[in-house]
């Protein structure tokens, strides 16, 4: 099977890898021509993705960002052969289904939403992984819901990932759960790691610091995008954290133990119910 990754970073290049891996003839393409050829060199593709090849491949997986991936879509969907299938790996959903869902229907290709829960702080090709996906949960965002046969296509496309669930949802209940999972947690890491005792940590912080620093070394022209694509159900989120943390802040301000220690105890339990 032919399978054009667009974008070869972290994940673009992670996929590229596990599918070359099992087999399949890889054509990438990246606005990068460094990036590009290095992933020739490396042996993880297998040319590069062109007007004249892209119509024979079986299956286009599009690694970049939401707005890139609109503007690629436009750009190169009258060169798509109807026998496709065309899949986003964006961080958010609804921007780049609605026009990806109407740009497919109006050239007579398939295109489907998708979301690898999988990822890593470091980005770029050179930090991507074969088996980055391996054991993950794909989320899929259909065109329809009421075809079992596409959701079995879809998987079977994506079975060379090694992705071992798939959650089949909408574009907004996903951009409004990931705004939660994902967004708020780089949020309140990269804000949290703005404090100075950050760069004199060393020797007094453990496990609870990395946990929550981690995430703050992120890509900030992506995550830009991301925030800014998601904002209103990020700004939902940011607003609950803010009054939940003002809360606690009182509590202490006022000597307030007992409201201290019942905030903390409805904290655990929601952790205890969130993680069954």
């Amino acid at each position: 099977m032919k399978t054009a990754i667009i974008g070869l970073g972290l994940i673009g290049g992670s996929i590229a890898k596990a599918y070359k891996a099992s087999g399949h003839y890889i054509l990438g393409a990246d606005k990068d021509d460094v990036t590009l050829g290095w992933a020739s060199l490396a042996d993880i593709i297998d040319e590069k993705l062109t007007d004249d090849n892209i119509g024979e491949c079986d299956l286009i997986l599009i690694a970049i960002t939401p707005g890139a991936a609109v503007e690629w879509l436009e750009n190169n969907a009258s060169k798509i052969s109807e026998n496709t299938f065309v899949i986003d790996l964006c961080g958010t959903k609804r921007t780049v289904c609605e026009k990806g869902f109407a740009i497919a229907e109006k050239y007579g290709f398939t295109f489907v939403g998708g979301h690898p829960m999988a990822g890593h702080h470091l980005s770029g090709i050179k930090n991507s992984r074969s088996d980055m996906f391996r054991d993950e949960t794909m989320v899929i965002v259909p065109p329809r819901f009421d075809d079992i046969s596409l959701f079995d296509k879809i998987e079977k496309l994506l079975r060379p990932a090694g992705f071992n669930h798939f959650t089949i949802t909408t574009a907004e209940k996903h951009d409004r759960e990931i705004a939660f999972t994902s967004q708020l947690a780089h949020v309140v890491s990269n804000a949290y790691v703005k404090s100075p005792v950050a760069q004199r940590h060393r020797g007094i912080s453990a496990g609870s610091y990395k946990d929550l620093t981690r995430v703050a070394w992120l890509n900030e022209k992506m995550w830009t995008e991301l925030f800014m694509d998601n904002r209103d159900n990020l700004c939902g989120e940011i607003d609950l954290i803010i009054n939940s943390l003002t809360e606690y802040k009182k509590a202490m301000e006022n000597e307030d133990a007992a409201t201290l220690e019942r905030l903390l105890k409805e904290g655990r339990e929601a952790k205890e119910r969130a993680d069954g």
